[in-house]
C-alpha cells in the first residue's frame, strides 16, 4: 500500500457522501412531488454504498505471482446504485387537488421525512469532514516529511 492510497480512499469517500447529499438535497426538493414522470408520487431515493475492491485473496494471488504488494488495491468506498424507498406512500384528503383520486379525494404524497433527511443530511456532512480532514493531515504528513530533508 503506497503512501498515496490514502489519498484516494480519502477522495473515494468525499465522492460518496458528495453523491449522498445530492441524493438528500434531490429528496428534499421533492418533498410535495405528487406527479413524475412516470405516475404517482415521487419515492425517497438512498445511494447504496459498497467497499471497493479490497479481496485479500487477490492480494495474496499478485503477491505471490509478482512478488509485490498489489497497486490496484486501493480500497475505500464507492456507489453502487441508487434505490428507491419501499415505505407507503403517504395519503392525504384533498379533494379538490388536480392529482387526488376522484372517487375516494386522496392524494399520495412522497413517503419523504424532512426530519429524516435532516438528520441523513448532518451524518453525510460530518462524514465528508472527515475524510477531508484525513487528507489534510495526509498533506501536512507528506510536508513534514519534506522538511526533515533540509
Amino acid at each position: 500500500m503506497s503512501f498515496f492510497n490514502t489519498f484516494d480512499i480519502s477522495g473515494s469517500g468525499l465522492t460518496a457522501e458528495r453523491l449522498r447529499m445530492d441524493t438528500i438535497s434531490n429528496n428534499i426538493a421533492n418533498a410535495n412531488t405528487t406527479r413524475t414522470e412516470d405516475g404517482g408520487a415521487y419515492r425517497r431515493q438512498t445511494p447504496v454504498f459498497e467497499p471497493r475492491s479490497n479481496d485479500f485473496s487477490n492480494h495474496l494471488q499478485r503477491f505471490l505471482q509478482d512478488g509485490t504488494s498489489s497497486s490496484n488495491n486501493k480500497g475505500g468506498v464507492r456507489v453502487t446504485e441508487i434505490i428507491e424507498d419501499d415505505a407507503p406512500l403517504k395519503e392525504v384528503y384533498k379533494p379538490n387537488h388536480p392529482d387526488a383520486d376522484p372517487e375516494t379525494g386522496y392524494v399520495e404524497k412522497p413517503n419523504v421525512e424532512i426530519v429524516n433527511e435532516m438528520v441523513d443530511m448532518i451524518t453525510a456532512s460530518r462524514a465528508y469532514e472527515a475524510n477531508s480532514t484525513a487528507i489534510d493531515n495526509a498533506k501536512n504528513m507528506a510536508m513534514r516529511t519534506l522538511e526533515i530533508g533540509r
